[in-house]
């Protein structure tokens, strides 16, 4: 039926706004007023507020303001401060690392130097953000598992603007700040080093994000198809019997011959989410590194066919008979 075919939140539960849990001492207080919005209440929990930022929250906010005011600047430089240009032109507008020439030292301001300078400030501020996120769970109580999801994407990070250049020996191998700027560095760098498609860490990179994507979207499916049976109450019906957490089981069992459980579902999406930057952060690492050309690396290894002999082969001049 129509009605149940509900892709948005239909119900939402509306009741006096509440201010979290205490906090232990030596915490920051939450700021701000909570208040009740039904267009949040639409996608998600209708109370927004009130906001904990604490020290490591807080200093995390002041550096990526800081790196984030210093990349529009030097993008607004770029386009001589003209403020209708930068909007026009802000997709193709970039911050760029320094010159491979200048290796590992500090680049002059305007030659790569707001690039080091804004690298720093992002870095530190992804870095504290992680540190509130581990601190956070440890201090409610939780598993930790959401901080260390979010350490597999620093790890990417990491590898891309400060390990791989590192051993690389110079900060021009880095990726600069910029939409389109950083997708043509992706271009350029898979062609320079031999198609980055014949990685197998880039491979696997791939299996994981389109299996966490097709995992997330079945389970999500799946627990919308069995809202109706109150199956967002997951933990509570695992043991109970014709509930929605059953008929979901069934469906699977009935359609694929397998399913799993109401934990595992997780489990499976979390390590398939996580090993997408991990083993695409391998792959980028290796690159350059250990491997020049991953095109030669895959014939080598029987991953890929040579090209063809169509033409005879080229003859240097100066073996010929009376060559010179």
């Amino acid at each position: 039926m129509a009605e149940y075919q509900n892709l948005f939140t239909q119900l939402q539960v509306v009741g006096p706004v509440h201010d979290g849990v205490p906090l232990p001492p030596g915490n920051s207080p939450r700021s701000g007023q909570p208040f009740l919005s039904h267009l949040a209440g639409r996608i998600g929990n209708a109370q927004i507020g009130p906001i904990y930022l604490g020290s490591l929250g807080l200093a995390s906010a002041i550096f990526f303001t800081l790196a984030f005011v210093i990349t529009g600047l030097n993008m607004l430089a770029s386009v001589d401060w003209n403020v209708i240009q930068f909007v026009r032109q802000l997709f193709w507008l970039a911050l760029e690392p320094p010159a491979a020439g200048n290796g590992l030292g500090l680049a002059p301001l305007n030659a790569g130097g707001w690039w080091q300078i804004a690298g720093l400030f992002l870095t530190i501020s992804v870095l504290l953000w992680w540190a509130r996120m581990y601190t956070r769970a440890r201090q409610l109580g939780m598993g930790t598992h959401v901080a260390w999801a979010f350490a597999a994407a620093i790890w990417l990070m990491l590898v891309l603007g400060l390990i791989r250049p590192v051993l690389m020996g110079t900060w021009g191998e880095s990726v600069p700040f910029g939409i389109f700027p950083h997708l043509d560095w992706t271009a350029a760098f898979s062609i320079r080093y031999g198609n980055l498609f014949y990685n197998p860490f880039h491979m696997l990179s791939i299996v994981f994000l389109y299996g966490s994507a097709l995992l997330f979207a079945m389970h999500g499916a799946t627990i919308l198809a069995v809202s109706r049976f109150g199956g967002e109450r997951e933990i509570e019906q695992i043991v109970d019997r014709g509930t929605a957490s059953e008929r979901a089981a069934l469906f699977w069992r009935w359609t694929m011959g397998f399913n799993a459980t109401m934990e595992s579902i997780h489990r499976y999406a979390w390590w398939f989410a996580v090993l997408c930057p991990l083993t695409g952060g391998i792959g980028i690492l290796l690159t350059g590194t250990v491997v020049d050309n991953w095109y030669l690396w895959a014939v080598k290894h029987g991953v890929a066919p040579s090209y063809p002999s169509v033409f005879p082969p080229v003859i240097d001049p100066a073996t010929l008979p009376g060559g010179q």
